[in-house]
C-alpha cells in the first residue's frame, strides 16, 4: 500500500524506466515537478497525486512528467496535442463512455470537459531545452470510470496499484512514452488527434480586436494545430492562441 510519500520505479512501453513519486495530496504537481526540474531531477521523473489541495480541492488523476528532450523548439508544438492523444486513448481503456479531444489539449467525456494536458519548458539556449514538463489532469468519478474486474485484480496482486487512479496513471504513461518516441515524426498521431477532435461544428466565442465575437468551429489543422473558425460573415479565420477563444465545458 502506498504511503503519504512514496517513489516507485517501473518500465514503460518504450522499454525505459520511469520513477513515479506519489503524494497523497499536493497543491500542484506542475509546481513541484518544475522545482525538481530546476534542481536537476532526471528525465522521466514523474510527480503524481489523486488530490489537489487549495482552491481547486479536486480529486482524480494529476500527473506531471519531467522530460529532458532532444528536440528543437520548432518541434515542441506537437507535444500538447500528442499528450492529449495519449491521455484520451488511455482513458478509453477504462470507460465505455466516448472520449474526445478539444483544443488544444482538453479532454471530453460524453461531450463534457473532464480535464486536459499542459506543457511548459525552459530553453537552455536558442536550440534546445533544459527541461520540459508535461502535465495530465483528469477529474475521475465512478460514473465515468467504474472499477472493472481486471482493475480490482490488479489492486489485489500488485502492491503499488492501490487505486483506480494509479492504474489509469500507468496506462497514461505507457501511452504517452510510446507516442513520445515518435515526436520527430508525429504525423500518424496527429491523424488520431484530428479523428478524436470533438469540436467540429460547435459554436464558440472568440476575441478579436478586444471584442467577443461569435463563430463556428470548422476544423482543426492537424499540421500545426491551428483552429479554423467561420465568423459571422461566413469567412474562415485561423486562431492560434487558446486564450483567444471561449469554449463551454459542456458541448
Amino acid at each position: 500500500m502506498l504511503n503519504e510519500y512514496d517513489v516507485i520505479s517501473f518500465r514503460v512501453s518504450d522499454g525505459n524506466t520511469v520513477k513515479l513519486e506519489y503524494r497523497s495530496s499536493l497543491p500542484s504537481t506542475t509546481n513541484l515537478a518544475r522545482s525538481y526540474a530546476i534542481a536537476g531531477y532526471p528525465d522521466r521523473y514523474v510527480v503524481f497525486t489523486e488530490k489537489l489541495t487549495g482552491e481547486s480541492n479536486a480529486k482524480g488523476l494529476f500527473l506531471s512528467c519531467i522530460l529532458r528532450p532532444s528536440i528543437f523548439p520548432s518541434q515542441a508544438g506537437v507535444v500538447a496535442p500528442l499528450a492529449s492523444v495519449a491521455l484520451a486513448t488511455a482513458l478509453e481503456e477504462h470507460t465505455t463512455k466516448k472520449i474526445g479531444v478539444g483544443w488544444v489539449s482538453d479532454i471530453y467525456c460524453d461531450n463534457v470537459k473532464i480535464g486536459g494536458c499542459s506543457v511548459e519548458g525552459k530553453l537552455d539556449d536558442y536550440t534546445s531545452y533544459e527541461y520540459m514538463i508535461v502535465t495530465f489532469a483528469v477529474h475521475l468519478n465512478d460514473k465515468n470510470f467504474p472499477p472493472r474486474l481486471s482493475d480490482m485484480v490488479k489492486q489485489v496482486f500488485e502492491a503499488n496499484n492501490t487505486s483506480i487512479a494509479m492504474i489509469i496513471a500507468k496506462t497514461v504513461l505507457n501511452k504517452f512514452f510510446n507516442i513520445y518516441r515518435e515526436i520527430k515524426s508525429p504525423e500518424k498521431y496527429m491523424d488520431i488527434y484530428a479523428s478524436k477532435f470533438v469540436l467540429n461544428g460547435k459554436k464558440i466565442k472568440y476575441i478579436e480586436d478586444g471584442k467577443k465575437r461569435r463563430g463556428r468551429i470548422v476544423e482543426v489543422d492537424k499540421k500545426n494545430c491551428t483552429l479554423i473558425v467561420e465568423n459571422g460573415d461566413g469567412e474562415s479565420i485561423r486562431i492560434n492562441s487558446p486564450s483567444s477563444i471561449i469554449i463551454p465545458n459542456k458541448i
